[in-house]
This record gives structure tokens, C-alpha cells and sequence, in this order.
């Protein structure tokens, strides 16, 4: 009898242990989570001419996960670069998905973000925090999550801020790079001239542009807008195109709302300047405000040009920035702290799985239907029992899968260090857009006494 008994104690010892080792297995099945680490993946430049967009997002991203674990398991972020191309887009992504990670943080580009996004749908694999401010990231897709504003509601902004001092609807011209990023621009400037005494031609002619197919069309000598190519310097074409639409309308252009990456536009500016061009000028927050900054400087420009923000202002005594500011160090800039909020942001869905299985890893259940904690008696009266006990508590948990950290993130309300993330009716958790100007090799608030000396002093360098 005791023989039958150690026997029957031994086969439910060998059963629980089969059974422990299956629910491990199966709650870390998820791609990109194991026992003792969570991987996540980026895309982005990191060797091309707009690297340091790719460099202050890994540089953030990496400083807001630094020694933190969830569950007792380290986050790992592997990067691979693009050089803003597609095309590499394309390769590093799939890369990436065959080495199996968790999820994608921080990718840059929206060229590059047409083509990656449709690879993690077809593998399920969420995009959390890209740099950019595309509609196409915006249509509510269940497995995309967003830090930012929209380019759409940047340029809104600092159109509105113009019309309000002073300069005309017929004023607003645009130089932007020549695919779905600048594009995205060229819709929000649809917009905000919509709502004003814009001739209908002129909104008719900026929904011509947008429409027109193919990898680069002609869009230049249209309207009020200037292209380039992605990853060229050259100017001259674009420049071309707005003085053709000065011409032809009989009007000047007051304001230029540029939507490119870093290097072309401060070389856009700087052609400009050197033909004594009256122009005040704009870049959306993907440029990059610390490069576009150290771009400009080169070609002597250091001032009279405006900023959109969509993160808080760097002095600002938020407790995310102050944080950003002391674990990047001399990394700190606009780029780097909002790869630091989107690290954060990561960091709290992740967290609240984590809180999830700590509540329920303090409850069992009785052979009598009670629950207990951990730590009291248990009348469990044989191994069956202690399966059905353990069987019940691993269904209750709620392991780190990809469906779970999207739950866990849509549909809530939450702070981040004193910045406010609202996914309750969209995917978006910031509106926030600050217009900054350029002063003196540094950015800074605009206020409207800003406006009225840009506006005389281009006017003043024109005469």
C-alpha cells in the first residue's frame, strides 16, 4: 500500500513537471520572448544622409530601457539600418522578422514605413512609436500604436499661426521631398487652406499634386509647391517651381512650409538665402531639430526659421524630460527624447502585463473552489489535485503576448512622467505640436513678436 502510494505520488510529481514545462513553453511561444529576455527591433538610418534622425531614436529608445526588466526578463533593442531607402527597408525588416522579435519601436521614415508596414501585418507583429507623422500610420490599425502628432496637424499649425500675423492664404508655398512624406505635408497644407479665402483653384491644384501616381512624378511647375528627390541635395528645381508660381499668380510667397529630411532642406534654405529670397520658412519635426540646427549653421543661417515640436520643449520641468535630459546626456535633443518617450511608452504597456501576472500569481485555487495565497496551508489531498490547482492558475494569467501589450496600451488613458497619452478613440496618444523659431543657433518659443520681426526683416533683406 505504501509502495502504490510513493508510486502515484511519483507519477503526479513527474505529471506536474510535464506540465509546468508545456505551460512554460507556452507562455513564452510568443516571437521575441524567452525566460530571460524580450526583443524588440527598429529600422531606421543609422549610416545614410539622414542618420541623425535614426541615431537620437535608438539613442533614446535604448536609454528609456536600460536596466529595466519585465518579469525578470531584460529588453533587448536590435537595430538595423536602411539609409532611408526602402528598398534596404524592405531587407532589414524581413531580417528582422526571421530572427523573431517581439515587436518594432522607433522605425524612421515614412518612405520606409509604406514598405515595412505592410510585412508586420502579414506577421502580426505590432509597430509601436515610429517617427513620423503619416496618415498611413493613423488609420486605426489594431497593430500600430502612436506617439506623436500627425504632419497634418504640424503644418496646420504653423499655417494657422501665419494667417493670425499677418501673412495671406496666396503667401503659403511648400518645398517637400517628393514621395508619401512630403505629401503628407502638401495634405495637411490642403487643409488648413481650405478653411480660408483660398481661391478653389489653388486647393484644387495641391489635390492634383497629392493624386498624381508613380515613384517620382513631375510635380514641380504646378502651384505653390517645390519638390526634390529623397536623398538628393539638389535645390535648384524646386526654387525654380516657386519663383515659376510667383510669376504666374503675380503674388509673392511669405512663408515656406518645408516637409523634408534634414540636409536637403538647409540646403534648400541656403540656396535661397544666397538669391535674397523674402522668405520665411518652416520644417515639420521629422527634419530634426538639432541636425537641421547644425546644418544651417554651416551655411550661416542661425536664425529666421520656424519649428514645429511635437515633444515638450527641452527646459521643460516635466519629469520625462528632466529623466531624458540626465540618462541621454550629451545625447539630448528633440529626436533622442522622443525616442525616449516612445521607449516609456513600450515600457508601460509592457509593465502593465507585468502587474497583471503578479495579481494573479498570488492566487491558487482550492480542491474546495476557494481561492488562497500563496504561503497558507492548502488541503490538497493528492498530486491530481495540485494539477488542477496549477492548470487554474495558468489560465488566469495573462503572459506577455503581442495581442495582450496592444490591450494593455488602446483604449486607455495614462501618464508618462507628466506627459498625458490618451488611446481612447484613436491611436494616437499625443496631439501636443509646439511652434518653435530659430534664434540665434537655438530653439526657442515663437511668440507673435517673433512673427512680426520675421516678417520685417524678410521683408527688409528683400529691398
Amino acid at each position: 500500500m505504501k509502495n502504490k502510494k510513493k508510486y502515484m505520488m511519483a507519477i503526479g510529481q513527474l505529471g506536474l513537471l510535464a506540465l509546468t514545462q508545456v505551460l512554460s513553453g507556452y507562455a513564452y511561444s510568443e516571437d521575441g520572448v524567452s525566460q530571460s529576455e524580450i526583443t524588440i527591433g527598429g529600422v531606421m538610418d543609422l549610416e545614410g544622409r539622414s542618420s541623425g534622425l535614426g541615431l537620437g531614436m535608438k539613442a533614446g529608445i535604448e536609454a528609456a530601457l536600460k536596466n529595466q526588466t519585465i518579469s525578470g526578463k531584460k529588453i533587448r533593442f536590435v537595430t538595423l539600418d536602411d539609409s532611408y531607402n526602402p528598398v534596404k527597408t524592405s531587407a532589414s525588416t524581413k531580417a528582422l522578422v526571421d530572427q523573431k522579435v517581439f515587436l518594432f519601436a522607433g522605425n524612421v521614415g515614412t518612405p520606409t514605413a509604406k514598405v515595412s508596414l505592410p510585412i508586420l501585418e502579414h506577421h502580426n507583429i505590432p509597430a509601436i512609436g515610429f517617427f513620423t507623422g503619416a496618415g498611413l500610420l493613423r488609420a486605426n490599425n489594431p497593430n500600430v500604436i502612436n506617439y506623436r502628432a500627425s504632419y497634418v496637424q504640424e503644418t496646420k499649425a504653423v499655417i494657422e499661426s501665419a494667417l493670425k500675423n499677418g501673412v495671406k492664404p496666396e503667401g503659403i508655398c511648400a518645398y517637400v521631398q517628393n514621395d508619401a512624406y512630403g505629401m503628407a505635408g502638401i495634405k495637411g497644407i490642403r487643409k488648413a487652406l481650405s478653411n480660408t479665402s483660398a481661391s478653389g483653384s489653388v486647393v484644387a491644384t495641391l489635390d492634383q499634386i497629392i493624386n498624381m501616381k508613380g515613384d517620382r512624378p513631375k510635380r514641380n511647375g504646378m502651384g505653390p509647391v517645390g519638390v526634390y528627390a529623397r536623398n538628393t541635395f539638389t535645390a535648384r528645381a524646386g526654387y525654380d517651381s516657386l519663383k515659376a508660381w510667383e510669376k504666374k499668380q503675380g503674388t509673392s510667397c511669405r512663408l515656406i512650409v518645408t516637409v523634408g529630411a534634414y540636409a536637403s532642406i538647409s540646403r534648400f534654405i541656403a540656396y535661397a538665402k544666397s538669391k535674397n529670397e523674402a522668405w520665411v520658412y518652416s520644417a515639420v519635426s521629422f527634419t530634426g531639430a538639432g541636425n537641421l540646427a547644425e546644418s544651417l549653421k554651416k551655411f550661416g543661417v542661425r536664425d529666421k526659421v520656424i519649428m514645429t515640436q511635437v515633444v515638450p520643449l527641452q527646459d521643460s520641468d516635466l519629469a520625462i524630460v528632466k529623466d531624458a535630459r540626465r540618462d541621454l546626456g550629451k545625447d539630448y535633443g528633440y529626436v533622442s527624447q522622443e525616442g525616449y518617450i516612445v521607449g516609456k511608452l513600450l515600457l508601460h504597456g509592457l509593465q502593465q502585463l507585468q502587474q497583471k501576472e503578479k495579481k494573479q500569481e498570488k492566487v491558487v485555487v482550492s480542491t474546495t473552489g476557494k481561492s488562497k495565497k500563496h504561503g497558507k496551508s492548502s488541503k490538497s489531498g493528492n498530486a491530481s489535485d495540485i494539477h488542477k490547482n496549477e492548470v487554474s492558475a495558468a489560465r488566469g494569467n495573462k503572459p506577455i503576448t503581442r495581442d495582450n501589450l496592444m490591450a494593455a496600451l488602446r483604449g486607455h488613458k495614462f501618464n508618462l512622467g507628466g506627459l498625458e497619452m490618451d488611446f481612447t478613440d484613436d491611436n494616437q496618444g499625443s496631439d501636443l505640436v509646439v511652434l518653435t523659431t530659430l534664434s540665434k543657433g537655438q530653439w526657442v518659443p515663437l511668440k507673435k513678436t517673433n512673427w512680426n520681426v520675421l516678417l520685417e526683416q524678410r521683408i527688409a533683406q528683400a529691398n
